[in-house]
């Protein structure tokens, strides 16, 4: 996958897609997918935003039991199994415990009654899963002392045991943002990222294509389509406004979310944990009370969230205080007092926009978004072939980008009404890397076929980033890779260097450590290992040191912004 303008200039697309992330992803993938001719345009990288800093969990549904939303139980829980099953190295289950306290609806009999629901409900969420490392269990109830020798830090008074269900887990974000990139790329797609959609071209009124810049030479130039997608999430409205000065009725609202990361594993291995925080549902029929905050193993570390906050300003401007830190940080203390949290243990904190539902203005109770947008600007505006679609989770970018492009057929085949869009199939498709029937099956070849200079440990976190992949990656090793490499650098970090830039469309220091590696998505790696990436990239691209110097300075602020008054090393 190579970035080359050129090929989104001279022609005319089937489809247009603005904004890479996970909506904007699966948008290109599924039309790619059925046929279209596809060009996907990201003013960043892919995942770069939103889709980067989310919580990492994907929801099978289980929170919607309280708003007696049976529809969206199933359709969660549809999105969870379709993931796990594309992506297997990218998504793994997670079991999560939540405990019980004394009777009513804390107590076992109410949390052993809706688990039983959920199951119930959900009787096909591990369909077309053969690996059973990757299938959702049933939920169990745990004792009292079962719940305690899991997490012994927790308040034992009036504890009555736990509950325990499973979601599913991102190891990743932007490598399956990638990965979903790269699979439309090998069916046609043109995807390019560091373009930035500047306004969209009309005939009449008719949208036919976008105007574009470069990002890096700062050129300008249009892309020709039938159909344009903004895909843009949280910027789409800011975009049709300053292309079209369309506003959305209603205007969309949008909420920060923060989790935040400790750099070690702070709680059990393998289980997260729930407990209450300070806010509570509005919406919800049923409640256990305030909601829920996470304590989760993330990798060899450990993922604390989330909290929300309505943000009015422009989506640019986001940022997370010492104070509200500081806040957070009380909060989870106050619900699990044995973890004894402070500031200085936080090595990173993740932050995005996401739609919100309607809030009065200072409510301390917030009503989140329930339901993705897809607007079809011809009714609403008078503006035919313009689509946009602003999603609300991680989750359901699969369904969500199904349906817009079903719209996008409609538009196609105005002339022929009635007539039907090819199906969909990324429900059942793997993405690159993603084709692993067994886990262990991949994880023994590549053992079989290794370098001895590359250990176990190695091996599993190029199968967990790259799926199988990981031998290609592998194969782009060199003699005196291994030269000059900081302590703690991977073993293979020449070849997956090589990787990014060759297969992946890494342009800047700041891909490769936030993106096509696990470097810096928990913490900072030190100033040797960017030193290192930075010289190995510039050789790749050829780029001198002058420029690689900039974008060290660069990636360090991206870090500054991240992790808010915390020095770093």
């Amino acid at each position: 996958m190579r970035r080359d303008l050129t090929a989104l200039e001279g022609v005319e697309f089937d489809l247009v897609v603005i904004g890479g992330g996970i909506f904007g992803a699966c948008a290109a993938w599924d039309a790619a997918q059925r046929g279209l001719s596809v060009a996907l345009i990201e003013r960043s990288d892919f995942g770069a935003a939103t889709s980067a800093n989310s919580y990492k969990v994907v929801h099978g549904g289980i929170r919607y039991l309280q708003h007696g939303d049976v529809a969206r139980v199933r359709a969660s829980s549809a999105e969870r199994r379709a993931l796990l099953g594309m992506a297997p190295h990218l998504v793994r289950p997670l079991p999560i415990v939540v405990p019980t306290y004394g009777s009513g609806m804390r107590g076992r009999l109410a949390l052993r009654t809706g688990l039983a629901l959920y199951d119930a409900l959900t009787p096909d969420r591990n369909r077309g899963i053969t690996d059973r490392t990757s299938q959702i269990p049933s939920a169990r109830m745990l004792t009292r002392s079962e719940t305690i020798a899991l997490f012994p830090g927790l308040d034992s008074e009036r504890l009555t045991g736990s509950g325990v269900f499973a979601d599913g887990q991102l190891r990743n974000p932007p490598r399956l943002v990638l990965a979903i990139v790269r699979s439309a790329a090998a069916l046609g797609a043109t995807p390019a990222n560091y373009v930035e959609a500047t306004g969209l071209l009309r005939r009449g009124s008719k949208v036919v294509g976008v105007e574009a810049r470069d990002v890096f030479s700062g050129a300008s130039f249009e892309i020709r389509a039938r159909v344009v997608l903004n895909a843009a999430g949280p910027y789409a409205e800011a975009f049709l406004q300053r292309a079209l000065d369309l506003p959305l009725k209603p205007p969309g609202s949008y909420s920060r979310d923060v989790c935040f990361v400790v750099p070690k594993p702070w709680v059990h291995p393998t289980h997260a944990l729930a407990v209450q925080g300070r806010t509570r549902d509005p919406d919800a029929i049923l409640s256990r009370g305030e909601r829920h905050l996470f304590v989760s193993p993330w990798r060899d570390s450990t993922l604390i969230g989330t909290w929300h906050r309505v943000h009015t300003g422009d989506p640019d401007r986001l940022e997370v205080t010492e104070a509200e830190l500081a806040t957070f940080v009380a909060e989870v203390n106050g619900a699990y007092a044995g973890l004894d949290l402070s500031l200085d243990d936080i090595s990173m904190v993740n932050f995005g926009l996401v739609p919100f539902g309607q809030n009065p203005e200072g409510a301390a109770h917030l009503r989140y978004g329930h339901r993705s947008r897809v607007v079809d600007h011809g009714p609403m505006h008078g503006v035919d072939n313009l689509i946009s679609l602003i999603g609300v989770r991680f989750t359901t970018g699969r369904r969500e980008a199904e349906r817009a492009v079903d719209l996008v057929y409609s538009k196609l085949d105005a002339s022929k009404p009635g007539a039907a869009a090819p199906r969909s199939r990324t429900m059942e498709t793997p993405v690159a890397g993603g084709e692993i029937p067994d886990w262990q099956v991949l994880l023994d070849a590549l053992e079989a076929d290794h370098s001895p200079s590359v250990s176990r440990d190695d091996l599993l976190h190029l199968a967990q980033s790259y799926g199988t992949e990981a031998p290609a990656v592998m194969a782009l090793a060199r003699p005196g890779d291994g030269d000059d490499r900081p302590a703690h650098a991977p073993a293979l970090l020449g070849a997956q260097i090589r990787y990014a830039v060759q297969e992946e469309m890494a342009m800047t220091l700041a891909d490769l450590i936030f993106r096509r590696t696990d470097l810096g998505t928990a913490r900072h790696p030190g100033r040797a290992v960017l030193e290192a990436c930075a010289r190995r990239l510039g050789d790749v691209l050829g780029h001198p040191a002058s420029r690689m110097e900039r974008e060290i300075a660069e990636v360090e602020d991206s870090f500054l912004l991240r992790s808010p008054g915390r020095p770093q090393p």
